[in-house]
Order: structure tokens, then sequence, then C-alpha cells
């Protein structure tokens, strides 16, 4: 507000004071666009420098290491335990990168990196021997899946009634195991405390009589005296900071885990100004354009058999060009990341509820037929062993669950959420859906890419069925066949020649 002035006697010092006033909104509003100019600086620079020019005409090829891009809450892990787990050994995975421990990339026979990190650890790879695959959700789906995981999860430890920190949960966990926990993997590392910390809160208020028990409801979602309500945690920072467009940071290499510098930056740069989203978005994008597969966890099956048309043909292809001396020096390396899967955590999280052995699926490396993989021997793999994960974790979610009763999640019961909680959720998650919608587009392409590759291989096969996939292929009564064949041929032309030439003359 100016400054008034009141009197002839202090019109000096009011004529002071609205000078200081005015120059002091000068440099705010000057601060402020510098702030502005400064950021629009660090994200052209940032866009410049993550999106390359150069064409490759390579993209669809497998090359040396794959790179799985394992967004949280989009069906990872099936894919890593029943697709990838079949075609690569125990060997050929890269050591844990989970939240930026030691990471080795040159190890010998390392050909698969399989982790929650952001794109930006392709910086610590070699990038021009390195494919990437991710899969995508519909963000409001996967928001959903967000919430319920944590708090499934976090509900866990609810069977220890004296915990109350993440320190005693730690101390209690990591002796038992030389895994990775829940509480040790990006995001989960973040959200799982949180969601734990909560529940004990809301249970220690129940027992005070804080809360009312509610018998009946149509929307456990909302049972504030059991669970944080869903809308609660959608509008809670930690949300903001890493739920909501997260798959677009993940894909932009963005997210509070990156391995860039700049990062920080960045991602200031965007909260304070959202309008510099489509910076983000153009890049992950981009990131989509080239990479070797993009699947859809809604197309779940289609997307399995897409990946093993597309990717998993050309690993097997690869495994099959490598010498037997080579399969032996690979079998004596020692194994670094298939002793269980870090990507929920549920080893550990499992044995302190006390029915880990009840839940477990066994390891697909135990498995044996790997050297005589073919495609329609991993989708038959595929199918049983996703099967089996599906019971199990429904299994584990109900057992979870009891603890916090009547709370139960379920497709039928997210219809329950009212629509004005769904169209929030989609405006938090604007670039996601755009994001969406364009790796919904690759997809398509891909799968007329793959519907053409069928075809071709389809047409190829005919011909080798026949037994004449080409000249040299065929036996050697049907060359003889086509010799004469083609000696009636010339025949018949020669004789039609003499003929009109013997009219001209007449």
């Amino acid at each position: 507000m100016t400054p008034r002035c009141k009197g002839m006697s202090h019109i000096f010092i009011c004529d002071l004071l609205i000078f200081i006033y005015l120059v002091s909104t000068l440099l705010t509003v000057s601060s402020s666009g510098d702030g502005y100019l400064h950021c629009e600086s660090i994200m052209r620079n940032w866009v410049d420098s993550s999106i390359e020019t150069k064409v490759h005409t390579d993209e669809l090829i497998l090359k040396d290491l794959l790179f799985f891009l394992h967004v949280p809450r989009t069906g990872g892990r099936t894919y890593f335990q029943c697709l990838l787990r079949k075609l690569y050994t125990s060997p050929q995975e890269c050591p844990r990168s989970y939240d930026k421990l030691r990471l080795n990339p040159s190890k010998p026979n390392c050909r698969l990196m399989v982790t929650h990190d952001d794109y930006s650890l392709i910086s610590k790879l070699p990038k021009h021997k390195t494919s990437v695959v991710t899969i995508l959700r519909d963000p409001i789906d996967r928001v959903f899946s967000t919430y319920e995981f944590s708090v499934e999860v976090a509900a866990r430890f609810l069977v220890h009634p004296n915990l109350t920190s993440a320190t005693q949960m730690s101390r209690r966990i990591r002796p038992k195991s030389h895994g990775v926990s829940t509480l040790d993997i990006w995001p989960w590392k973040y959200l799982v405390p949180w969601m734990r910390q909560d529940l004990f809160a809301r249970r220690h208020a129940r027992e005070i009589g804080r809360f009312r028990k509610t018998e009946e409801t149509s929307n456990p979602y909302d049972l504030e005296e059991m669970a944080m309500p869903l809308q609660e945690f959608i509008n809670d920072p930690i949300a903001h900071e890493i739920i909501h467009n997260g798959a677009t940071f993940q894909v932009a290499g963005l997210t509070n885990n990156s391995y860039l510098e700049e990062s920080h930056d960045v991602r200031n740069c965007v909260r304070k100004h959202p309008e510099f989203g489509h910076y983000v978005l153009e890049v992950a994008k981009h990131r989509l354009d080239h990479m070797l597969y993009v699947g859809l966890t809604k197309e779940h099956k289609k997307s399995a058999n897409m990946f093993a048309e597309l990717v998993g043909a050309q690993v097997i292809s690869q495994s099959e060009a490598l010498s037997s001396t080579e399969q032996e020096t690979t079998n004596k390396t020692e194994p670094s990341f298939s002793s269980s899967d870090p990507v929920d955590g549920l080893n550990q999280v499992e044995d302190i509820a006390g029915y880990l052995n009840k839940t477990e699926v066994p390891s697909p490396h135990d498995e044996p037929g790997r050297e005589n993989m073919t495609v329609g021997k991993l989708m038959e793999a595929y199918e049983k062993c996703s099967s089996n994960l599906r019971k199990s974790q429904a299994t584990r979610r109900t057992t979870s669950l009891k603890k916090i009763s009547p709370v139960n999640f379920s497709k039928k019961a997210r219809r329950s959420v009212p629509a004005s909680i769904l169209d929030q959720i989609q405006s938090l998650n604007s670039l996601d859906v755009e994001l969406y919608n364009h790796a919904q587009d690759i997809f398509r392409r891909q799968e007329k890419h793959v519907i053409h590759s069928e075809g071709n291989l389809k047409a190829q096969e005919e011909l080798q069925t026949s037994g004449c996939g080409s000249l040299f292929s065929c036996s050697p009564w049907k060359i003889l066949s086509i010799i004469a064949f083609l000696a009636v041929i010339v025949l018949v032309i020669l004789v039609t020649k003499r003929r009109r030439a013997g009219k001209l003359k007449m």
C-alpha cells in the first residue's frame, strides 16, 4: 500500500517514504522478472542438452545393454519376473542401482538393467550401446495404485504395536536379510514411512477414542479413522513432489532421485512456473520416441506379446549367437541381482509379518529351458508366471489390509470415488495425461510394425515350407522342374517368333 501524507510539516518525510516504496516495488518486480528469465534460460539449456538432433536408424535394434526404466505401479515387476528373467541369466543382470548405490555397468556380461531410477541413469551407462524400454499407465489408475500400495505395505508394519519410527523398523528388518527393503527404494522410501507414520497416528487416535468407529461405508478411499483419505493423499506436498506427473518427470530424468546436477534447479523452476512444464513434456515425448519399446499397462496381454516380438526375439537371437565358451564363463560369474526382486521390496516386509514363505513365487531363474527359448515358449511361460504372481499379490493384499479393515481396495471400489476427485487427479497430472496419449500413439505404431513383420515372416515360412525359400535351397528334383518349365516357356516363345516370321514372308 502506498504511504499517505498527513500535514504539510511531514511532506519531506512523506516524499521520502513514497520514493523508498516505489524503488522497493521496482526492485521486487525486476527481481521477479529476472527470476523468470533465469528459469527460462535454465529450461532452454536443459532441453538443448537433453534432445538429440541426430537421427538414429537403429532404434528398433536391441543393443548390448537393455535398460528397463520401471515407472512405479505400471506392472513392471511382472515384466521383470515373467519375461526378462526368462530371457536373461542371473549373471547377465547388472548390479543393483536403486537409489544411487554404486553402479558398475562395465561388469562382464552385464546385459540387463532394471530399476526405478529415472532416465538420468543413462548418464552412467554406455549410451551408444544401451536400448531403453518402459511401460506407462493411465495417470488416474497409477495414482490410485500408488495410494493403494503405500497403504498396503505400510499396514504390514501394524503387526508390531511398539514400532513407531523408521529407525526402529530398519533395525528389525535389515539383520534378517541381505536383500533391498522397500524402505531403500525410490519412491517407496518416502511414501511408505510417511503412510506408516500416518497409520500409527490413526491407530493411536482410535485407541483413545478420538475417532468414532464406522460400521458401513460405500467408499473405502475415505475411511478417515482407519487410513489417510485419498483426497488428503493427493493434496499433500509429498504427493506433489513425487507422485503427480511422476511418469513424465521420470522419463525426463528429473525426479528427486535424479543423477543430473541441474535437475534440482530445473525442478524448482517448474514448481515456481508451472507453464515451463511443457519443456519437461517435450523431452519426455522425445525420449519415448527413441525407445526400443513402450508398453501400456491397460493393454497388458497385447503389450506382453509385443514385448516378446520386439525385444524377446532379439534377446533370444543374441543368446543363440553367443559361443558355448562364453556361456560357460557367464555361468561362473558371481550373481548380483537375482537373490530377490527389490522392485517392491516385499521380501523383508513380509518377513516382518511372518508370512514370507507362504506367498513367495519361485524364482524364474531356476526354471530350465532358456537355451531352447522361443517367442512362443516365452509367452507360455509368461502366462503361467503372471497368473501365479497375481494370485500371490492378491494374497498379500488381503492379508495386509486385514490390519485396517474395513479398508478394501478394488476396481469396483474405485467407482465409489466422487467424480470431483477424479477430475482433480487428472488436473494435477496434466503432463502425464499428455505423455500417456503420446505413448498410446507409439503403441499403435509398434503394433503395426509387429503385424507387418509377422506378415513377412509368415511369407518366408511358407516359402521354406514349400521347400524352395531360394533357388539354392530347393531340392534337386524341384530345380530340374523349374529348369524344364523355363525351357518350355523359351521353346514356346521361339516357335511363336518363327510363325510370325513365316507369315511376314508370305
